[in-house]
């Protein structure tokens, strides 16, 4: 079936439209899908993420003009860019406010008196710097994330990250 002719189908009736497309297009959003989840999601990811696509798609067609809209493409961009989307979020270690929770519970191959000297070491350097440094490398936060948090803009946050760095290599060496 050709792109005008679901586009029409869409508009007259939607159910069946969306019918259509799902069994004409589900199999290419599904392998789009796929690939950019392999190794992170679950096949119910997978699968939630070509419904998504679908309701972004139902959506586009409420707010723009379907005139000569080439559904095969309009497809293949919104799964990509959301099945991105779903692997960045899958793949994104949890944030946590609790910094005293971190210091208590060390997580890593590290010895634990080094550890507790690093982590001493960097609440040393007084705050915003050691928060900044703790959201930054064991909460995996952006700048715009540690400076909202912080009530700081990106760039102020940057440049106290580089500072404090610099002062942690100065002080550990």
């Amino acid at each position: 079936m050709q792109d005008s002719e679901l586009i029409a189908m869409l508009r007259e009736t939607p159910e069946k439209g969306f019918a259509a497309v799902v069994k004409q297009y589900g199999g290419y959003v599904y392998t789009i899908a796929a690939n950019q989840l392999r190794g992170t999601g679950t096949a119910e990811d997978i699968e939630e993420t070509v419904s998504d696509v679908f309701v972004m798609l139902y959506q586009w067609m409420q707010t723009h003009d379907t005139a000569g809209a080439n559904l095969r493409a309009l497809l293949a961009v919104m799964a990509k860019r959301h099945s991105i989307n779903r692997f960045y979020a899958l793949t994104r270690q949890p944030v946590t406010d609790n910094i005293d929770a971190l210091l208590a519970e060390p997580q890593s191959s590290t010895p634990p008196d080094e550890q507790v000297a690093l982590m001493e070491t960097v609440r040393s350097l007084g705050e915003p710097d050691s928060e900044i440094i703790l959201r930054r490398y064991y909460f995996g936060q952006t700048s715009k994330e540690i400076g909202a948090a912080l009530g700081m803009k990106p760039n102020t946050v940057d440049q106290r990250l580089s500072r404090a760095l610099k002062k942690l290599r100065e002080v550990l060496s």
